[in-house]
């Protein structure tokens, strides 16, 4: 046997879903391999920190580091009406008394490095330039496997008893077994940019993670970070923002005069580099596992972008596919029905994000209106603004929410499928 192929954990993707995952089983002990198609650092979207990152990066031993970096603090979130008024900060550190409560604005490509160098620390062997193929399965369908393709354009093969796909939005297994399920009421449109020099608020909210609104439900992301830079978005139904226009660069001008607030702050800026585009990012996987495979991260599902889940929810999967991959590794159960509790509770904690998403976007609601009615619960509704997603009971939450809004259905799929070789 060739056993320079052979591993226990093949992780497909080095972004912080598939590094967490490979951290966490090296330090076990595991021989992990992580294939990723790019070469880092490399650029990527989704810089603004939700508080519950702190827990798994502390696990992984890099809040020091994260400190260390000087990215920009974020203390609070706010919102701003379309004329620019602003809320009041909205302060993690009101709520709760712990180190958590001030996060960071991240460039990703230091991030990510970052993480990717935590996982090489802890022993798992990361080859960057190598894109997955495909999965390689046995009689019965169980992924035992990949195939890859290294830089000079070579494949090989690679087995291990488990596979975690952790490939972001190219979702190797999504993709290829057509398990990709839409959530078509968040169907929106992102365009993105960058600004220098554009202005900040004072003191200690010259971090803060802005929302202001446009029309129609659409609404910016203003994020400061480090060395002057801000990052910009508008979020918005495809028909409204392509309603004049098809060119980014206009789009964005056109939302900027559309928000005093937005306007305002970047008068004094000056727009860099290019404008991206994305659209239907809002889905998730049939199931979470199969025979020989579990899915993390945006390989998983994606929700939406207005309150910064995606790299919570990438870190917080990492970690708990860690452990359940762990577990199965210790039992030799590779079985896709291993990860029922990993796909309940995870949904679980998507589906408590995704109630409020779909409130975020229905016109006649209001959290304001609804906590001015029901006091009591700022509570929970900050743990859910600030990823304490898993634990508390929201069930009063959503009960009085219902008053003023209707949510959605919990998704009846991602979890374990009954044939977990389908």
């Amino acid at each position: 046997m060739n056993m320079s192929n052979q591993y226990e954990v093949i992780i497909i993707g080095a972004g912080p879903a598939g590094t967490t995952t490979a951290a966490l089983l090296a330090e076990k002990g595991r021989r992990v391999l992580v294939l990723e198609k790019e070469k880092f650092p490399r650029y990527h979207v989704g810089e603004s920190l939700m508080p519950y990152c702190w827990f798994t990066l502390n696990r992984l031993g890099l809040v020091e580091e994260m400190n260390h970096i000087a990215y920009t603090k974020k203390y609070s979130v706010q919102f701003v009406t379309q004329d620019g008024r602003q809320s009041a900060p909205f302060y993690f550190f009101q709520h709760y008394d712990h180190p958590s409560s001030t996060t960071w604005q991240v460039e990703r490509a230091d991030f990510d490095l970052m993480l990717l160098k935590n996982a090489r620390a802890k022993g798992a062997e990361v080859r960057e330039l190598t894109p997955v193929t495909r999965l390689l399965k046995d009689e019965s369908g169980k992924v035992i496997g990949v195939e890859a393709r290294d830089e000079n354009g070579a494949t090989h093969e690679f087995y291990a008893p488990m596979t975690v796909d952790c490939s972001g939005r190219e979702q190797i297994s999504i993709a290829r077994d057509g398990w990709r399920v839409k959530d078509a009421k968040l169907n929106k449109i992102a365009i993105w940019t960058y600004f220098r020099g554009a202005k900040r608020d004072p003191g200690i909210d010259e971090g803060n993670t802005t929302v202001a609104y446009v029309e129609g439900r659409g609404w910016f992301w203003y994020i400061p970070l480090k060395n002057d830079t801000v990052s910009v978005g508008i979020v918005a139904e495809k028909d409204y923002l392509f309603s004049e226009s098809k060119d980014p660069a206009k789009i964005m001008q056109r939302e900027i005069e559309r928000n005093a607030w937005i306007k305002e702050h970047l008068s004094m800026g000056e727009q860099f580099g290019e404008y991206f585009v994305t659209s239907e990012f809002s889905y998730r996987s049939k199931y979470c596992a199969a025979d020989g495979l579990l899915l993390a991260g945006d390989a998983f599902a994606f929700l939406d972008p207005v309150f910064s889940s995606g790299v919570f929810l990438a870190l917080k999967s990492g970690e708990m596919a860690a452990d359940a991959v762990d577990a199965a590794l210790t039992t030799g159960d590779f079985s896709g029905s291993q990860f029922v509790e990993y796909g309940e509770t995870l949904c679980r904690g998507m589906e408590n994000m995704r109630k409020l998403v779909y409130a975020f976007y229905d016109p006649n609601f209001s959290f304001g209106r609804m906590l001015k009615a029901y006091p009591e619960h700022r509570g929970l509704l900050t743990d859910s603004l600030i990823g304490h997603l898993f634990d508390p009971d929201f069930s009063q939450l959503y009960a009085s929410m219902q008053e003023f809004v209707t949510l959605p259905e919990p998704l009846s799929h991602g979890r374990a499928p009954e044939n977990a070789a389908a």
